[in-house]
């Protein structure tokens, strides 16, 4: 069978939510997973989305996604598209799946004006690493990423 990419739709919440809890499995983050299927809806497909999200299908059964959103360079001054999430299920891994995923994001980055496509890999993922380097990818290791959540972010968000 061949593979269909397409753009998901909001009826498509909760076969999205399971390949996130898929890939979180896989990246040993579980515990780490707070989403709902409404928050997921409303992040999505609400009133203001934030993210997209292309399903790659076989017969009409998910076997991947990638969850996307524009960021923008300053020093650029152009959009990018930042890959918050790749997955392709464990048992369709080899097949072309993922570089799909990413050629279709790549031509998206191009068609919309950006300057470029960007994401960050678990230090230990060794797979992910090598296919993003076989793809031409190469790492930023000159910046650290720093994040708030929980009570950091909101402690400094009422100061």
């Amino acid at each position: 069978m061949t593979i269909q990419l397409r753009a998901a739709e909001k009826g498509d919440v909760p076969v999205i939510a399971e390949l996130i809890r898929g890939l979180a499995r896989y990246e040993k983050l579980a515990d780490q997973v707070e989403m709902t299927d409404e928050l997921l809806a409303a992040g999505l497909f609400g009133e203001r989305p934030y993210a997209e999200v292309v399903l790659a299908e076989e017969g009409g059964r998910p076997v991947g996604f990638a969850l996307f959103f524009h960021n923008f360079s300053t020093f650029l001054g152009q959009p990018g598209i930042y890959l918050e999430d790749l997955f392709v299920l464990p048992e369709q891994r080899g097949r072309g799946i993922g570089r799909m995923l990413l050629e279709h994001l790549a031509r998206l980055a191009v068609e919309r004006g950006c300057g470029r496509l960007e994401w960050a890999v678990l230090d230990w993922n060794r797979d992910a690493i090598g296919f993003y380097e076989s793809l031409g990818a190469r790492p930023n290791s000159e910046w650290t990423v720093y994040r708030l959540t929980g009570e950091a972010l909101t402690g400094l968000a009422r100061q």
